[in-house]
């Protein structure tokens, strides 16, 4: 009985000294590493591109007006229809117009008969004063005559091209091929020459003009990178632009150009302005509309993106991330951030291929501290369901 007690006693011992080798061991290796998300570092090849806000205006707008005075006859297009260059919009009476090239082109006859009248007697009296059958100062006068008959037919027909232009004025035509807005006068009202007020305005809106503004920082930053070799710059100068609807993120069908930009800064607002054109076939963009552009400025071949919950901003505004090296220590990295591509920050300083980035778990980092990295993105296996045990 009693050696059966000191067995048990014994296990008891061996057991406890088991528990507290266990437990000491586990005080030495201390709490185990943190896990943390990482992405590591590919440089890839990216379009910059940068979103302006801007607003359409008409490629060509032509205000009608007429050029002589007169009472509107006929109107002849419909309103909100489309035009073409050269087709007659109005009819002005042309009654007192016609009146006036008839008898200038008869005053022109008139002249043309007494110059030549002018011309023959000049001829016959050359040959008399040669044989001193007339004296020199009738041949004189004779010359004079010519002289001032050539002179009245230049200007009657002077007073006749005058008189057919104002003919012709009567007849109100469109300069240009577009969309004409509604009439301001109708049949029957009296309209004078250069007046203030249009009769209608013609608008092309194929193509259609897209005005925007960006900051001249952005701009020169731009440059700057195009000039070190780090930015490929658009071919021609010609950058392709893409268009959003203000309000939505609806894209436009057509891709655009931009055409040029300024070379001045507002000194209000320190912006500059540019000017892209888009192909508008079914006048779907209409003069005034407020948009949003996204401008190609280049291509990168070797961007660096880390994603924006990567990146830490300190109070003065620089950026910072936090690295995983080889032996899982974990660094504080300053870089340089300066474009937000999507949900991802461009990198230009500060990192390179192959870093790993912490993404996810940077509560739980000091500077020194010893990580479990774990590529963002990588599940860990998931272990079968046990299923039920019955009884």
């Amino acid at each position: 009985m009693r050696s059966g007690v000191v067995v048990k006693f014994a296990a008891y011992l061996v057991a406890a000294a088991i528990l507290a080798g266990c437990d000491s061991s586990e005080e030495e290796a201390g709490p185990p590493a943190p896990e943390v998300s990482v992405v590591t570092i590919k440089p890839e090849r990216l379009e910059l591109t940068t979103e302006l806000s801007g607003r359409t205006s008409a490629f060509r707008a032509s205000e009608i007006r007429p050029q002589v005075n007169g009472i509107v006859l006929k109107r002849l297009f419909e309103e909100g229809s489309k035009v073409e260059e050269g087709q007659q919009l109005y009819q002005i009476d042309p009654a007192l117009y016609q009146a006036t090239f008839d008898s200038a082109k008869a005053a022109l006859a008139k002249a043309q008969a007494n110059e030549k009248t002018a011309r023959a007697r000049a001829a016959r009296y050359k040959e008399l004063v040669a044989v001193n059958a007339v004296s020199k100062q009738d041949y004189d006068d004779v010359v004079a005559t010519l002289a001032q008959s050539t002179a009245d037919v230049a200007s009657a027909k002077a007073n006749l091209d005058t008189a057919a232009t104002n003919l012709a004025y009567t007849k109100v035509f469109s300069p240009i091929s577009g969309i004409i807005s509604r009439s301001s006068v109708t049949e029957g009202a009296l309209v004078t020459a250069n007046q203030a007020t249009e009769l209608a305005t013609v608008t092309q809106l194929d193509p259609i003009y897209v005005d925007l503004t960006q900051t001249a920082a952005d701009m020169l930053r731009m440059k700057r990178a195009m000039e070190d070799g780090r930015v490929q710059g658009i071919k021609d100068g010609k950058a392709p632009v893409t268009l959003k609807l203000d309000g939505s993120d609806e894209q436009y069908g057509g891709t655009g150009e931009l055409q040029f930009s300024g070379v001045t800064v507002a000194p209000d607002t320190g912006m500059v302005q540019l000017r892209a054109i888009f192909p508008n076939p079914n006048a779907e963009l209409l003069p005034g509309l407020f948009v949003r552009a996204v401008v190609q400025q280049g291509e990168l071949d070797d961007a660096i993106l880390v994603p924006q919950q990567g990146v830490v901003r300190t109070a003065d505004g620089s950026a910072q991330v936090w690295l995983v090296g080889e032996e899982g220590k974990v660094e504080q990295r300053p870089v340089s951030a300066p474009y937000a591509i999507g949900d991802k920050w461009l990198v230009t300083d500060g990192l390179k291929a192959g870093d790993r980035v912490v993404v996810q778990g940077l509560q739980k980092l000091r500077p020194g501290g010893q990580v479990t990295a774990v590529e963002a993105g990588e599940q860990p296996e998931q272990q079968p369901a046990s299923s039920p045990q019955r009884d």
